[in-house]
């Protein structure tokens, strides 16, 4: 396994792999590794002649200091689960100035409306600091193809979106949401919660599961003061936010309009821990 802190290095590797003929692509993460993470890297495998491993806890898309103190960061372990899944997997584990320079700052980016809603309205300047290190890796890496899973949906999108206003020529490859037994999404942050609340917090689950049944036949406004019902009289969450909105732009449903793509977007606390999830609502 090759491990790069330093981007030089990285550069002048992938260029010889690339001037080979070899398809790069990349897996981004903020590390704290788990099998959601892995799918990715397996996918990326299968379609790639080259994977690289990005592992960068990004203080820029961090609006709370605390969060952002309290991720966790396990490179050697994340360097070991990655040796599991193959040897050759190059990880690229830099630190923010190597990475961003003397100025650890974020760029405004205009996603035409992608970053307002959801995520954006709750995370101050969330999307600016994604699509900086994002455009970082790109420039580094210059991968052929990204990785990218579809629990963070929003992301997803606006990542679609940043190609397409800087014109680079990387696929973006959405990947399902890995679940754990009970339903949640796994994530990072699954590792904080106590086993309480892991286990409650399959509600969000359960109730993505029932709002897909509702949308069938009801309103998404019927839907969303459902789901904001279920939540008042659930003790163990504090729902944030759940919205309906159309994939392409990201728009909250006032009328389903046929042909168009709906997916329910959920955000909920568990003590003070954030939970995100979401779920197509009509395929």
């Amino acid at each position: 396994m090759q491990i790069f802190k330093e981007k030089q290095p990285l550069i002048d590797t992938l260029l010889s792999y690339k001037s080979a003929g070899e398809i790069v692509g990349l897996v981004p993460t903020m590390g704290a590794l788990h099998d959601g993470h892995l799918s990715l890297v397996q996918q990326a495998l299968q379609e790639c002649d080259r994977v690289v491993v990005s592992i960068f806890v990004n203080p820029t898309q961090f609006d709370n200091p605390k969060d952002l103190e309290m991720y966790p960061r396990t490179l050697d372990q994340d360097i070991e689960l990655l040796k599991q899944a193959q040897d050759d997997i190059i990880v690229f584990a830099p630190n923010a100035n190597e990475l961003y320079g003397k100025k650890v700052a974020s760029e405004h980016f205009d996603f035409q409306g992608l970053e307002k809603v959801m995520e954006g309205k709750y995370r101050n300047a969330h999307f600016d600091g994604v699509g900086t290190v994002i455009k970082l890796f790109f420039t580094i890496i210059k991968p052929d193809k990204a990785f990218f899973g579809e629990k963070d949906f929003q992301q997803l999108q606006i990542i679609r979106k940043l190609t397409e206003i800087l014109e680079l020529p990387v696929e973006i490859v959405g990947c399902p949401i890995l679940r754990e037994e009970s339903g949640l999404a796994r994530s990072s942050r699954n590792e904080r919660l106590s086993s309480l609340h892991r286990e409650k917090a399959a509600f969000i689950y359960e109730t993505l599961i029932k709002s897909k049944q509702l949308f069938g036949t009801k309103s998404a406004d019927y839907v969303t003061e459902w789901v904001k019902n279920e939540f008042q009289n659930y003790p163990f969450l504090k729902l944030e936010y759940f919205e309906i909105a159309d994939i392409q732009n990201l728009k909250r449903v006032n009328r389903k309009r046929e042909g168009a793509q709906y997916r329910a977007f959920i955000a909920a606390y568990a003590d003070d821990i954030r939970l995100i999830d979401n779920m197509p609502l009509n395929n």
